[in-house]
């Protein structure tokens, strides 16, 4: 028989907003997201809930455009009440709403925006109520640097990146700092727009520019459709790196051109922490948790949540504030985690 769980009478859910593309270009990356928050807010109530009260879920779609994400982040400021959001994924997003959670006191946790600009303002300044879980532009362009040079012995690089992404604009200002600081060289630096689908202009360019190695700082789509047209166009000898806005679903756009690229990303499909939660996962929504990273990310963020309202001890937003900025060796699933209060980043995370 199942075990009924009390609540405290009379006192309202503790509300946990989830910002997430739920439609748009990146929608595969934000259901699996939600569909992890669900599955630890199960877990949460089924346990008790958190400070005797029962925990809410209030889901809002990103659309993948940072102008429903801003009005999302309002919406579930100012009507839902929520104390603390998660996500978005996406570093544009996580910059959009920045001001308005930090005027509104309300912390927010980007599951992956790797942007510097995530967490601190453009003097350097940590922005109170902004936090990540993920790792950042400047470690993974420096990875992503080294993999192509030291590693692969790849001297000459082009860059393709969509002009409008902060991400991408972060990510590639990393890896081209990184990458001549080793001594390579960048014959090939070329742009294109969030609309484009077509890139055999650029590609062409960097076919004749003599690059070794492709590296590619965008999301999912974008990659996979320049990924299939370099190989339509013949750069079979061209190694493509990319970083964390890989995909799986890329793999039925791109198919076999897939084959060979390298990336950089936040953990592994085999982690074994994960395992048994992945298993659930596709027993509770019958399918596969192919955003594993996503997926993992998510499920992590959700449970320091949960341990910050804990520790603050009331769902207030800069309790909550509070506690995520004074985490220290917090064991998660995919790692344990300490912030630092500078910047609010996780502090090398070992497993």
């Amino acid at each position: 028989c199942s075990a009924t769980v009390a609540f405290a009478a009379g006192k309202e859910p503790i509300k946990i907003g989830y910002l997430a593309a739920l439609t748009g270009d990146y929608a595969a990356y934000g259901q699996t997201e939600v569909n992890m928050a669900k599955m630890v807010v199960e877990d949460i109530n089924k346990a008790g809930g958190l400070l005797g009260r029962k925990v809410e879920l209030v889901p809002y779609d990103t659309k993948t455009r940072n102008e429903d994400a801003v009005n999302a982040v309002r919406r579930m400021i100012e009507n839902d009440k929520v104390c603390v959001i998660v996500g978005a994924n996406s570093s544009g997003i996580n910059i959009a709403t920045a001001p308005i959670v930090n005027k509104s006191q309300i912390p927010q946790i980007s599951t992956v925006g790797t942007n510097p600009l995530v967490t601190v303002d453009n003097k350097g300044k940590v922005r109170p109520y902004s936090f990540r879980i993920c790792f950042t532009d400047p470690y993974q362009g420096a990875l992503a640097a080294d993999l192509a040079y030291s590693d692969l012995g790849k001297k000459k690089a082009a860059v393709l990146y969509n002009v409008g992404s902060d991400y991408a604009q972060g990510l590639r200002e990393f890896f081209v700092r990184d990458y001549k600081k080793l001594g390579g060289k960048i014959v090939a630096d070329e742009g294109y727009r969030e609309t484009d689908v077509d890139f055999r202009a650029q590609l062409t360019k960097i076919k004749n520019s003599g690059a070794d190695v492709l590296f590619l700082p965008g999301m999912g789509k974008d990659m996979a459709l320049i990924i299939k047209q370099a190989k339509e166009l013949g750069l079979n000898n061209m190694t493509v790196i990319g970083g964390d806005g890989y995909g799986e679903f890329m793999n039925e756009i791109a198919g076999d051109s897939m084959k060979g690229t390298y990336w950089i990303n936040h953990t592994y499909l085999d982690d074994p922490g994960m395992k048994p939660v992945f298993a659930r996962y596709k027993k509770e929504f019958k399918d596969d948790c192919k955003e594993f990273v996503n997926g993992t990310m998510a499920y992590d963020a959700m449970r320091w949540v949960a341990d910050a309202i804990k520790r603050a001890g009331k769902p207030e937003g800069p309790a909550i504030a509070k506690a995520l900025e004074s985490t220290k060796g917090l064991k998660l699933t995919h790692a344990t985690i300490t912030i630092d209060p500078k910047d609010h980043n996780p502090v090398k995370k070992p497993k």
